[in-house]
């Protein structure tokens, strides 16, 4: 089935900086940046690292104030170090978590979740920097039309995937819920349809009021003597 995939939705990278970009530039780029993190590329072009507005918060962190809580004493050598930062190889991330624009959606929200992060930069398939993906950008999934995602479940799923007569099924979508109507030849249909639509990016719900033929998904039974029998199983 068709997925988005991060290239779909990302944010292009045309703000960039070096690792020696100087500590006031940095904060001028993120400021002016929606994601709130900037990559760092090194001399050859190659991704280095990342600097996010945490990073560049350590040296307001770590000004003195009497009136301020301190900071973990667990975290005060590392942190203490890249606070006195004066380039960009100084307070940025690295290793930086990265995906490639063919990752899907799917795994991109997977990995923002399990990693606890806010972006992941995203490289080519030559491994260039391509640009950043966030939260904000995986959400556009949702933004497509109810008549684009009917059309995906019918050709998709009832056509393409379970190869049922279109005519004979009702879709309907209100605002990303698909309701199913209409009749399928075996039982067993049923739940693949509906997982199979609920996989589908963009879907919210998906309800099935669906009626069947047959009911593939009881044991088969054999007439023995006259009675209804299970079939016996054989050591």
């Amino acid at each position: 089935m068709t997925r988005w995939t991060v290239g779909d939705v990302m944010t292009p990278s045309t703000v960039h900086a070096r690792v020696s970009t100087p500590f006031k530039e940095l904060a001028r780029l993120i400021i002016a940046t929606r994601p709130g993190a900037v990559p760092v590329l090194d001399d050859e072009s190659r991704l280095a690292g990342v600097v996010t507005e945490t990073d560049l918060l350590r040296k307001e962190e770590y000004q003195g104030d009497p009136g301020a809580h301190r900071a973990p004493r667990w975290r005060h050598r590392d942190a203490r170090e890249r606070a006195a930062g004066l380039i960009a190889m100084d307070v940025m991330s690295s290793p930086v978590l990265t995906v490639t624009t063919e990752t899907t959606v799917v795994e991109a929200a997977r990995m923002l979740d399990r990693d606890e992060v806010h972006h992941l930069v995203v490289l080519d398939g030559q491994g260039r920097l391509a640009g950043l993906v966030t939260p904000h950008d995986l959400l556009k999934v949702y933004l497509g039309t109810d008549a684009e995602l009917r059309d995906q479940v019918m050709s998709e799923v009832i056509t393409g995937y379970l190869g049922t007569n279109p005519t004979v099924i009702k879709v309907g979508v209100a605002d990303g819920r698909v309701t199913l109507r209409g009749e399928v030849e075996n039982k067993s249909m049923i739940p693949l349809a509906v997982r199979l639509i609920g996989d589908l990016d963009g879907v919210v719900d998906v309800t099935s009021l669906l009626s069947y033929v047959i009911d593939d998904t009881k044991p088969p039974r054999t007439v023995l003597d006259g009675q209804a029998q299970s079939p016996r199983t054989w050591p």
